[in-house]
């Protein structure tokens, strides 16, 4: 490798049309280094059909996850409320 390299006629990713794209397909996502299951990849990786990414597979269950968390509290709190209104 060189000591120096002269970046003066380099081009900005965004105004490279195939690295804009990546960019704006990967806004709002953050990498990171996870350790799972080969069993779990597995399982993921065996659902990708069409061209899909086990990846966006498996963000869309850990958002199912968190949704049906967050509707188990509403739906506890809202139980709670109902009884101690008819108690009432």
């Amino acid at each position: 490798m060189r000591k120096e390299y002269d970046f003066s006629k380099a081009k900005r990713a965004r105004d490279v049309p195939a690295l804009a794209r990546i960019q704006r397909e990967n806004a709002g996502k953050e990498r990171i280094t996870i350790r799972l299951d080969a069993d779990i990849l597995d399982w993921f990786r065996a659902r990708v059909t069409g061209g899909g990414n086990y990846q966006t597979l498996i963000n869309e269950a850990l958002r199912a996850h968190i949704a049906d968390r967050e509707g188990t509290l509403e739906r506890t709190l809202r139980r709670v409320i109902r009884e101690e209104l008819h108690a009432a």
